[in-house]
């Protein structure tokens, strides 16, 4: 640890406050997949959930990973009228046998007398007997300081002296919440001051916000400066409502961004952070979501340079417009394509995906003229990258024809099943020629389950099913997403299909077609999406 520095405490709640997310549900092994990966990157606790709130819960503390972070159990102080030894919700938070529980307790007054419904002073007795029980067990007690911006407030000594009972029986870190949502940066830093004020030390103290005015990051960054020194928050901004205050932004603007960087040391080092962009992107993986584009650090457009003039000083130095380098958080730079594109953009572009091309060279000027005419028709490679590259690699001569589609057949067929109940069939039939060589390949859109999944599926399945010598290279291609655009109304309505795909690598890249018939542009897409990962991986001369 650097004796210069103050060290800032992350604690991450995706596995119990995230999972209060609209439509989020953790299996235990998903669980158990994600507390890994917050242990890689380097975070200090993990909350990984409420034991005995569900089945779900309890069974991941019965079977914890080995991990450097501490687990914490979540749950809420004794009932009012009941000792802590004798109160079974308590109980079963204890019987987690974590190192570390954190208790929630009221601290605004309206909540106590409205929702609990008892005496001020006799929530103060629940919450300095709970924290002590803890304590006497050998437990580091964390007190999560429920609505605590809202009861200061409202009624500022009562808020804080809730604190103060949690703080006096013990409890190691006092954590102020934004349960609403609703505070302001301003707002926050007095507060804490206020707090600090009080006798409670800022590094006994933590934030904990929620994302309904989008300040859940400026709100924590605020309660750093004025003192608190334990950090609440989720991966990606997981939360129920707006969200909760997200690690993905808070980590890399801790360690890179002035003066955090020089005052204070966190768990994660610079090494680790280089992973924070996969990390991310796991939990989207793991909750079937597409990766937030404009994400600050992690996201896809995070460091997307579409106008010529921006291509042109990143060209010259990407600081001209990049406020950190993309890759120490494992992310990348894009020079999008589109009619808006001058030489500076794809020429960078190129050099991106390897390609070295002269200022001279008169497949340039084709090129972008082409992307023009394309995108007039309704093609998009500003969200295609790996489309413009094919094409830009056929307009320099530098693709290879790795197969040649001969046709292709796809067939509905919805009919009553052996249960009488009325389904649907996909169906797709492919031919290709490869070295002079014709394959057939059929193939049903039927998942585990057998439920249909769509005809693009059923194409999917059936151009895999059989590429000879390219079989294993595109074995592992993913579809992540899917989306549908009319571009154009009407009896001569054009459709374009923008398809995300994956590998086994975690690589991603964006593929597009487009036609009058959306099938046909959705095989256009994916038959990109197929070309650009044998060009990737494929050791074939192209020169």
């Amino acid at each position: 640890m650097n004796l210069e520095k103050e060290r800032l405490y992350l604690y991450d709640t995706t596995l119990r406050d995230g999972q209060q997310t609209q439509g989020v549900q953790f299996s235990t092994a998903e669980k158990v997949q994600i507390a890994q990966a917050l242990d890689q990157l380097g975070v200090d606790y993990i909350e990984g959930g409420w034991p005995g709130a569900n089945p779900t819960d309890s069974a991941f503390f019965e079977q914890l990973p080995k991990t450097r972070a501490v687990f914490t159990a979540f749950g809420m102080t004794k009932r009012a009228g009941r000792s802590a030894a004798n109160d079974d919700v308590l109980a079963a938070v204890v019987n987690a046998g974590t190192p570390t529980v954190c208790l929630v307790g009221k601290t605004h007054d309206f909540h106590v007398t409205e929702a609990l419904g008892i005496a001020l002073e006799d929530n103060i007795e629940v919450i300095s007997t709970s924290i002590a029980h803890l304590v006497s067990l050998g437990r580091e007690a964390i007190f999560d300081a429920e609505h605590f911006f809202d009861g200061f407030k409202a009624n500022p000594a009562y808020a804080i002296a809730s604190l103060k009972a949690a703080f006096d029986a013990g409890a190691r870190w006092i954590v102020l919440c934004d349960t609403n949502g609703g505070a302001l940066p301003l707002e926050v830093a007095h507060a804490v001051s206020e707090v600090i004020q009080s006798g409670i030390p800022g590094d006994r103290l933590g934030i904990h916000t929620h994302n309904d005015t989008e300040n859940a990051v400026a709100n924590t960054l605020a309660a750093v400066d004025a003192g608190v020194r334990h950090i609440q928050g989720t991966l990606n901004g997981l939360g129920e409502r707006c969200g909760n205050a997200n690690l993905t932004t808070l980590i890399p603007t801790l360690l890179l961004k002035e003066p955090y960087a020089s005052k204070y040391e966190i768990g994660v080092s610079r090494e680790a952070l280089a992973g924070l962009t996969k990390t991310s992107r796991l939990l989207d993986d793991i909750l079937n979501r597409v990766p937030a584009r404009q994400a600050p650090y992690v996201g896809a457009s995070a460091f997307a340079h579409k106008a010529g003039l921006h291509a042109s000083a990143i060209l010259k130095n990407p600081t001209t417009y990049e406020h950190i380098d993309p890759s120490s958080v494992g992310n990348r730079r894009i020079v999008p394509m589109s009619n808006q594109a001058g030489q500076s953009n794809l020429r960078r572009r190129l050099a991106e995906a390897g390609l070295d091309v002269d200022r001279d060279n008169p497949a340039l000027a084709r090129i972008l003229d082409i992307i023009k005419e394309r995108e007039a028709e309704g093609y998009s490679y500003d969200t295609a990258q790996a489309s413009f590259e094919l094409l830009a690699r056929r307009e320099l001569g530098l693709l290879p024809t790795f197969f040649e589609v001969k046709r292709y057949k796809v067939t509905v067929e919805r009919r009553k099943n052996k249960y009488n109940k009325m389904v649907s069939l996909s169906e797709a039939v492919v031919v290709v020629k490869i070295d002079g060589v014709k394959h057939l390949s059929v193939s049903e859109s039927l998942d585990e389950s057998g439920l249909d999944r769509g005809p693009v599926n059923a194409l999917a399945k059936a151009l895999i099913k059989d590429l000879g010598q390219y079989q294993d290279t595109v074995q592992d291609i993913r579809l992540v997403d899917f989306k549908v655009r009319i571009t154009q109304g009407g009896t001569e309505a054009v459709t374009r299909v923008v398809i995300d795909s994956e590998d086994s690598t975690g690589r991603r890249w964006s593929t597009v077609g487009v036609s009058a018939n959306i099938v046909d542009a959705s095989f256009e897409a994916l038959l990109d999406a197929m070309n650009w990962k044998l060009v990737q991986d494929s050791t074939a001369d192209v020169s």
